[in-house]
C-alpha cells in the first residue's frame, strides 16, 4: 500500500467533522484555504485520509482529467484500512459496478443508456407529477397553521416523483426516503440504508424485465441490452438506477429547502412571497453558488504520483471534490460577491465526463422549482417560525442541507 496523507506527514490532516463543519461549512472551508491553500489534507471517519480540493481551478483540473484523476476506486491505496462496516462505504463505492465508477468507453456507453431513459421523460408529465405530490404534501399540513418544510415537504417530494418515473408504487416511497437519508448521512445506519435501496431496486428491475412498462427502468433495460457493444446486466442497471435516485433525491431536496430558507430570510426575495416568479429562479441559482446542497463529492483517485495545488499527491490517494469550497474560491469570486442571475459556472452539477447528465439536471430543476412555487402559491403569507440563526444543518460530509425549516402561515383548507 502506498501511504496517503495522514499522521506523520506534513501538513497535518484535519478531521472533516465537528460543529463548524456541520453549522458553518463555508467558514470552515475558508479557514482550510487560508491554512493549507487550494488542497487540504483531511481525515474521514476512522481516520481514513484524503485530500479535499478547495480551489476552483484545481477542481476544474481534477474533474477535467479522468486519466490522471480516475473515477475507478480500485486505485485507492487505503482499502486495507477500511473496515467492512465503514459508514462512508455507500458513498465511496467498494464493490459497486455503477456508472459512477466506470471509465472510458464503458462509462460513455452507460451514460448513453441513462441519458436516453431520462430524455424520454415528458416535461409536462414530470411537472404534473411534481405538482400533484407537492399539493398532496401541502394538503397534509395547510390546516395546521405551521409545518416543517424540510421534514414534511422537501425531504419527501423528489423521491416520490422519481419513484413514479421509475415505476415504484406510492407506498414504497417513505421507505426509500428513509433509506436514502441514512445512506447519505454516513452514520451507523448507512449500510442498512444502502441494502434497503439495493434490494428495492433489484426487485423493480426484475419485475420490469418480466413486465415492461412506460417508465425509466423499462427504457434502461431495453437500451442496456446492447449499447456500445456492451450488454448491461440487471445488476449494473440497478446500480445505475440507485446512483440516479440518490443523486436526484437528496440534492434536490436540499435545493428546495435551501432555496426556501433564502427566500424567507433575505429581503431581496420578498417579492417572490407575493407571487413573483423571477425571484424564484434567481434564488435557486444563487443557492447553487452560495449554499449548494452537494458540498463534497467522493471522489477521484490519483493514477500516479503528481502535484496539485502545491501538494504532493501519491498514486492511489483519494481526492474529495469540494464543490461548495470551490464555488466560494476568492480567486474567481472577487470580494466574495454573488454572481449574477444567469451565471451557471458553478460546480454544483459537477464538471467533466462524470458531471450530472443534462436530462437529470433538467428533472431536478423542474421538481425543485415546482416545489417552491407550489408552497408560495398555497401558503402566500409564509414566514419563518424560528430565528434564522436557530436553523441547523444535517450531519453529512457530503450534503449541506437543513435538518428542519419550521414555518407558520394562515391555516387554509386542503384543495381536495
Amino acid at each position: 500500500m502506498t501511504p496517503g496523507p495522514g499522521p506523520g506527514h506534513d501538513p497535518a490532516p484535519v478531521p472533516l467533522d465537528g460543529p463548524l463543519f456541520r453549522s458553518e461549512p463555508t467558514a470552515l472551508y475558508r479557514e482550510l484555504r487560508r491554512e493549507y491553500g487550494a488542497v487540504a489534507p483531511v481525515l474521514l471517519d476512522a481516520d481514513i485520509p484524503a485530500w479535499l480540493v478547495l480551489g476552483y481551478r484545481e477542481l476544474h483540473q481534477v474533474t477535467g482529467d479522468p486519466v490522471l484523476f480516475s473515477r475507478d476506486c480500485a486505485h485507492w491505496n487505503q482499502w486495507d484500512r477500511v473496515p467492512d462496516d465503514w459508514p462512508m462505504l455507500p458513498m465511496i463505492g467498494r464493490g459497486h459496478s455503477s456508472v459512477l465508477h466506470t471509465v472510458g468507453e464503458h462509462h460513455r456507453a452507460r451514460v448513453a443508456v441513462v441519458n436516453g431513459a431520462l430524455e424520454a421523460v415528458d416535461p409536462f408529465e414530470l411537472r404534473a407529477h411534481a405538482e400533484r405530490f407537492a399539493d398532496e404534501l401541502v394538503d397534509a399540513v395547510c390546516a395546521e397553521g405551521g409545518a416543517d418544510l424540510v421534514a414534511h415537504y422537501a425531504a419527501l417530494l423528489p423521491v416520490r416523483v422519481l419513484a413514479t418515473l421509475y415505476g415504484f408504487t406510492d407506498e414504497q416511497g417513505p421507505g426509500l426516503v428513509a433509506a436514502l437519508n441514512d445512506m447519505v448521512d454516513g452514520d451507523e445506519d448507512a449500510i442498512a440504508g444502502e441494502l434497503h435501496v439495493a434490494a428495492s431496486m433489484a426487485r423493480l428491475v426484475a419485475d420490469r424485465a418480466a413486465r415492461p412498462a412506460d417508465d425509466v427502468v423499462s427504457r434502461m433495460l431495453a437500451s442496456g441490452r446492447t449499447t456500445g457493444g456492451l450488454a448491461l446486466t440487471h445488476e449494473e442497471i440497478a446500480q445505475d438506477l440507485i446512483v440516479m435516485m440518490t443523486a436526484g433525491h437528496q440534492p434536490t431536496a436540499g435545493w428546495i429547502g435551501n432555496s426556501l430558507r433564502l427566500m424567507l430570510t433575505d429581503e431581496r426575495f420578498a417579492a417572490s412571497l407575493l407571487g413573483g416568479r423571477r425571484s424564484v429562479a434567481e434564488a435557486m441559482n444563487e443557492v447553487l453558488w452560495e449554499d449548494t446542497p452537494t458540498q463534497n463529492v467522493a471522489g477521484r483517485w490519483a493514477s500516479r504520483d503528481t502535484r496539485l495545488g502545491e501538494r504532493a499527491v501519491r498514486a492511489g490517494d483519494l481526492l474529495l471534490l469540494g464543490i461548495q469550497a470551490a464555488n466560494h474560491d476568492p480567486q474567481v469570486r472577487t470580494h466574495g460577491s454573488a454572481l449574477p442571475g444567469g451565471n451557471s459556472a458553478h460546480f454544483s452539477f459537477g464538471h467533466g465526463e462524470h458531471r450530472c447528465p443534462f436530462p437529470a439536471r433538467e428533472i431536478a430543476e423542474v421538481v425543485a422549482r415546482t416545489a417552491v412555487e407550489v408552497v408560495l402559491d398555497r401558503l402566500p403569507d409564509l414566514d419563518l417560525a424560528v430565528p434564522a440563526a436557530a436553523l441547523t444543518r444535517r450531519r453529512s460530509p457530503w450534503l449541506s442541507s437543513l435538518t428542519h425549516l419550521p414555518v407558520r402561515f394562515t391555516p387554509t383548507a386542503p384543495r381536495g
